[in-house]
C-alpha cells in the first residue's frame, strides 16, 4: 500500500495576498458585468456601426495572423537553429513591439511607412501605395504588435524540440524543407495553435497602434476597440458592451490556450 500523500500547507498571509490578487482582476470585469445595459444588449450590438466595427476587426486581425504566419514561423525557426553574429539583438528588434507603448509603435510605423517615411515615401512614388490611415495600415499596425507573440512562441518550441529526430530524417535523404515540414511543424502543432491563437487575440484587441498609424474613421479603420473608445464619450453604455465583448474573446481564447493546447504541449514533453 503507497502512503498517502501529504499535502504541503499553503501559510495563510501568502493565500491572503493570493486572493486579493485575483479580486484585483475579478473586480474590473465585475464592474462591467455590473454596469452592463443587459436589456439593450443586443440593440447595440446588432447596431451597423458596431457590427461594421466588429467585421472590420475580424476581417484586418485574421488578415494580420495569416501574415504573421507566413513571415513570423520561418523567422522563429531562424532565430532557433541558426547561430549567427548578433542574433541576441536581431531577436530583440523582433519582439521589441511586444513591450514599448503601442502608441510609440504607431509612431515607428509612421517614420518608416507613412508618405514621407523611410520606406513609404517610395511605395507612394513607385507604387501608389499609401498604408497610413487605410484598411490596410490597420493590418500592419496589427502585425507589427502581434507577430511577436508567434515568434516568441514558437521559437521557444523549435528549441525543446529533440533535434535528433531531424537529424535522423536528415540520415535517410529528407531535405530541410521537407523535414520542416513532416518533422518539426508536426511535432511544434500545439505551440503553433497556441501561438496563432495568441497573435490574432492580440491584433483583434490592437487600439494605440492603430490609431495612431491607421486613424479612426467609420467603415475603413474604426475597429471595435476604437469604436469601443469613441463610444466611452459619447455612449458609455455602448462602450460597456463592445468591451464585455472583447473580454469575452480574450477570456476564451486564453481557457482554451490553458486546457487544450498549452496542456498539450506540457504533456509532450
Amino acid at each position: 500500500m503507497s502512503a498517502p500523500t501529504v499535502r504541503p500547507r499553503i501559510p495563510v498571509p501568502v493565500l491572503a495576498l493570493a486572493g486579493i490578487a485575483v479580486g484585483f482582476f475579478v473586480l474590473p470585469l465585475a464592474g462591467l458585468l455590473w454596469r452592463a445595459p443587459w436589456a439593450s444588449a443586443w440593440r447595440v450590438l446588432s447596431a451597423p456601426v458596431t457590427l461594421d466595427a466588429l467585421w472590420l476587426s475580424l476581417t484586418c486581425s485574421l488578415w494580420a495572423t495569416a501574415i504573421s504566419l507566413v513571415f513570423g514561423v520561418p523567422l522563429a525557426w531562424v532565430l532557433a537553429r541558426l547561430r549567427f553574429p548578433g542574433r541576441s539583438v536581431v531577436r530583440a528588434l523582433c519582439t521589441v513591439s511586444m513591450v514599448v507603448p503601442p502608441v510609440v509603435g504607431g509612431v515607428a510605423l509612421f517614420a518608416a511607412l507613412g508618405r514621407r517615411g523611410l520606406l513609404g515615401q517610395y511605395l507612394d512614388l513607385w507604387f501608389g501605395v499609401r498604408l497610413p490611415f487605410s484598411t490596410a495600415g490597420v493590418v500592419v499596425a496589427q502585425t507589427f504588435v502581434a507577430m511577436p507573440f508567434l515568434v516568441v512562441t514558437v521559437e521557444a518550441a523549435i528549441r525543446q524540440h529533440d533535434r535528433r529526430i531531424e537529424e535522423a530524417a536528415h540520415t535517410l535523404g529528407a531535405g530541410t524543407w521537407y523535414v520542416f515540414r513532416r518533422v518539426t511543424l508536426p511535432a511544434i502543432r500545439p505551440a503553433l495553435v497556441a501561438g496563432t491563437v495568441l497573435t490574432w487575440a492580440r491584433a483583434l484587441g490592437e487600439f494605440g497602434a492603430t490609431i495612431t498609424f491607421a486613424g479612426n474613421f467609420p467603415g475603413t479603420t474604426r475597429t471595435l476597440p476604437l469604436a469601443t473608445y469613441l463610444a466611452l464619450e459619447t455612449a458609455p453604455e455602448e462602450a460597456i458592451v463592445s468591451a464585455l465583448v472583447l473580454i469575452g474573446v480574450s477570456f476564451a481564447v486564453i481557457v482554451g490556450l490553458r486546457d487544450r493546447w498549452v496542456g498539450t504541449a506540457m504533456g509532450s514533453r
